[in-house]
Order: structure tokens, then sequence, then C-alpha cells
């Protein structure tokens, strides 16, 4: 099989997007597949695409090209954002549709058809930009057999594409077998992930800083959190850290945590974002508390592996005192977690996306 990433693929990426790639490949490898790795930088990926070429002059065959899409347009993707290599990635799908080769891509988000992408950005960087996100589709049209999504419900935002030919492929569970959680007179929380516009946690910190007997830790990357302080203040209590860690530091906070926490003000985006520490959470074997409104609330409900609730200080605070008081309601969700986990290894996205392709043969 062909693997393709726009972007080197490493080890030790501590953002989702970065992530995500490792374990897909890792993943595929550990299914026995020969991979022929299509990633990096343009001038790597065209040594790489060059080398596929000449395999299929030689007549060999490939079952599937399984790609990665990143958060910016295929061309753009080198350090100075200049396509120099237009027909690189494309023209090799083209090249391989030729031969008969079923080809599937994961398209990570759609941010850029909201109104408030990258307001950062000047406004004609915003429209270059736009426009190549939309020459991307059109590729994709022209030559998937399968377009990969978060979820489903992300579909409506995508335009162009064939609904019969996406599917969910939301994020994978990296499986492991926490220590038995330490017990506490304190509910132990813990939220890891961003701090930006689409990360508001505001009616969480307010009814944390009010509760007595619980313990927030948000674990966000430096600049983030800088960013978003002043939002934020924290109480005097010491009832909300914050703490900067990742990749294997987070398991100590995992594993010290009772409940962890998506309790985000809810955004269209949230309405079809399967975020990748709600895996890692069930992974971790933890409950989740998720604000009703978010396609991540429909999943902790539908599995029974935590709580949902409205995205209001007060609602949160009741949901919280109550498990406070009754820390048993934690042990069935612990169990849901524990026996939902193995459906949703990154292994198993692997094989759905093996089984996917090899059918379209």
């Amino acid at each position: 099989m062909i693997f393709h990433h726009p972007l080197p693929v490493v080890e030790d990426a501590t953002a989702a997007s970065g992530i995500r790639p490792w374990q897909m490949l890792q993943a595929f490898r550990s299914l026995g597949f020969e991979v022929d790795s299509v990633c990096g930088h343009s001038r790597e990926r065209a040594r790489a695409a060059a080398e596929v070429d000449a395999r299929l002059r030689r007549g060999e065959r490939y079952s599937f090209v399984y790609a990665e899409s990143c958060t910016e347009p295929t061309l753009l993707t080198d350090r100075h954002h200049l396509p120099l290599r237009p027909w690189l990635d494309f023209g090799l799908f083209a090249r391989l549709k030729a031969h008969g080769v079923p080809i599937g891509l994961f398209y990570r988000d759609i941010y850029w058809r909201f109104p408030n992408y990258a307001p950062a950005l000047a406004a004609w960087k915003r429209g270059v930009a736009r426009l190549f996100y939309r020459y991307d589709l059109l590729q994709y049209r022209r030559l998937l057999d399968r377009l990969y999504l978060p979820s489903l419900e992300m579909a409506r935002h995508v335009p162009w594409f064939d609904p019969a030919r996406m599917a969910a492929l939301p994020p994978g569970v990296i499986e492991r077998s926490p220590p038995p959680r330490a017990r506490s007179g304190t509910l132990k929380l813990l939220y890891v992930g961003g701090m930006g516009p689409h990360y508001r946690m505001h009616e969480l910190f307010r009814a944390v800083a009010g509760l007595e007997g619980v313990m927030l830790t948000v674990c966000t990357r430096p600049a983030e959190w800088e960013a978003a302080r002043s939002e934020y203040p924290l109480p005097d209590s010491g009832r909300i850290r914050i703490v900067h860690k990742s990749g294997a530091d987070l398991v100590p906070l995992l594993d010290d945590a009772d409940l962890c926490m998506l309790c985000v003000e809810p955004h269209p985006y949230w309405a079809f974002a399967a975020p990748l520490k709600l895996y890692e959470y069930v992974g971790s074997q933890r409950p989740v508390v998720a604000s009703r409104g978010t396609l991540a609330a429909q999943f902790v409900e539908q599995q029974g592996i935590g709580w949902t609730v409205d995205y209001a200080a007060d609602a949160i605070a009741r949901l919280l005192q109550s498990i406070r008081d009754s820390p048993a309601l934690l042990e069935a969700r612990i169990e849901a977690a524990r026996r939902i986990a193995p459906q949703h290894t990154w292994l198993a996205r692997a094989r759905q996306v093996a089984a996917d392709l090899t059918r379209h043969q």
C-alpha cells in the first residue's frame, strides 16, 4: 500500500494533526502491509513518488492508497507556503487511479468554510488559502474512491463530493491498562487540549471555582494559555491548576484523574468535531463529561462512558457535586470505557480502511 501525507510523519508529534498520521502509519504496518511512504515536504514526496512510478513501470501492484490531509491546503504545505510543485500529489494520484489502485483520504477539518476562519490572517491570505482548499476538494471529487471524515455529521459542510463515497473515520484509542484509580476526598478533573476561540471553557472554570472538594487540572500548550489567561482568572483556592505536558508525560495526569472534561461552549464546529482527546480519555478508561450540543456529548451518551451537561456554570456545578458525593457513580462509566476501547483502536481504524478500499478493486 501507499501512505501519503504532505508533511513529515514523526513519532513525537504532540498535536492531533501530527499524532494521527503517525498512529495510522504504524497501524497499517502492524496489519502486515508493506508500506511505501509518500510523506514529508514536497522535495521528499517527489523522490518517493518517483520510486512509486518506477515500481508501477515494473508491473508491481498496490492494494490501495491511504492519504492523510493536513490543516493547510495540499499545495501550500512547504515551509514557504508556495505551490512550487502543483502537479506532484494529484498527478501521482491520477497515475495510480489509471492503474486501478483505489484511493482513500482522511479530510481533517473544514474550518476554512466558517466565517471566523483564521482571523489573524490578512484578508487576501484567507482568500488565497480558500482558493487552494477548493482546489483540493475538486481534485478529491475527481480522484478519490473514499473520503474519510472525523464524523458523517461533517459531510453536510463538504461541497461537491458524493455523500455515498464518504465514511466516518474518527480518531483511535491507544489501549493501555491504567492502574486502579486512587480514591481521595477530592474529585479530580482533567482537561487536555486547546484554549483558543473554539475551546471556550469559561463556564467550567466558574463552576469549579465555587465548588469545594473538586480540583481541575488544565493541560494546554504554554502559548495558548498565555494568549487566553486574561479571560480565565484562577481562584485563590487553588482549585484550578494549569500544566503543560505532552506525549508520555500525559499518562500520570490521566491516571490521577477521576473524570475527564469536554465542557466547551457549543459551536457549529463542535456539532461534527471528533476530538482526539475524547478517544485518549477512553483509552485511559476515564469517564467523560461533555457539553450538550456537541458530537462528543452524543458519543458519551450513546456509549455510556460519562455524562452530558448544559454549558452553564450552575448545571456543571450540580453535576460535579453529585458525582463528588457519590463516587461509586464513576465505576460503571469506567467499565463502559474499558469495554468499548477495543472497538476504537487505531488498528481497528486501519482495518476499516483496508476493508473499504480493497472492496473497490
